[in-house]
């Protein structure tokens, strides 16, 4: 049976990554939240990743939770997730990371790297993939996400904070082609919090506003969030505008 350690940042990627690996049958062995000091870190997401504990108890995986703070420092950060992994490896055994890597040949060699040195085998079923398709098979699969930043030229603020449908998805698309940023956001366009999937038991309700930090810099101010049942209503409030 395959067992599997996890990397959760909150974002669409990862828990698309661990959705699909749950839904393929393999085992958790742990999950692991990597929370960078810096936010421009080259090798992880950055906003909100205390976010993802909320995603893991929501899964009911609780018990595989491990957090790890990392320096934020280019090649650094990378040299500190491959002695947290080695441990885990050690401590737990696993023989599969988990990985939500779309375009970024910068993470994929570093976690081969470090799949390499245990033995591991790495799963990333997001790995070029077409970005217009995988966005569709995302919200057709049930993953509900919103944008938590935007920084691009081309995304307009009113979708920050939006949960994305199939409708957001075909203007993402339809901007991207107009404005060539990359539609998934693989070069760091925006970044994604997903508040409800098919493997959740609840969904995660935030409360927020929306700030503009530069010309075509925007980020969501995440005052209050918490999980709630799925029949609960309008759950995403931003700027004084519910949504369900």
């Amino acid at each position: 049976m395959t067992r599997f350690c996890s990397l959760l940042s909150g974002g669409k990627d990862s828990n698309y990554a661990l959705y699909t690996a749950l839904k393929s049958g393999m085992k958790p062995s742990c999950i692991l939240v990597v929370t960078p000091a810096r936010s421009d870190s080259w090798m992880f997401h950055t906003p909100y990743t205390s976010l993802a504990e909320l995603q893991v108890e929501s899964m009911g995986l609780r018990e595989y939770l491990v957090r790890l703070t990392v320096s934020g420092r280019k090649e650094e950060e990378v040299d500190e997730l491959e002695d947290a992994l080695v441990s885990l490896w050690e401590e737990r055994g696993f023989d599969t990371i988990v990985v939500g890597a779309l375009a970024s040949r910068y993470q994929y060699a570093r976690i081969k790297r470090i799949a390499d040195r245990i033995g591991a085998q790495i799963f990333a079923p997001a790995w070029q993939a077409d970005p217009e398709q995988y966005m569709r098979r995302l919200v057709g699969e049930g993953l509900k996400f919103i944008l938590i930043r935007i920084s691009v030229m081309g995304l307009p603020q009113r979708l920050l904070g939006r949960p994305i449908g199939p409708g957001e998805v075909e203007e993402i698309i339809r901007l991207s082609r107009k404005y060539g940023f990359h539609p998934a956001f693989e070069g760091g366009e925006a970044e994604t919090l997903v508040y409800d999937a098919p493997h959740y038991s609840r969904k995660l309700c935030i409360e927020a506003e929306r700030i503009r930090e530069a010309p075509y810099t925007y980020t969501l101010n995440i005052k209050n969030a918490r999980l709630a049942g799925k029949d609960e209503g309008e759950c995403i409030r931003v700027d004084g505008e519910s949504y369900p």
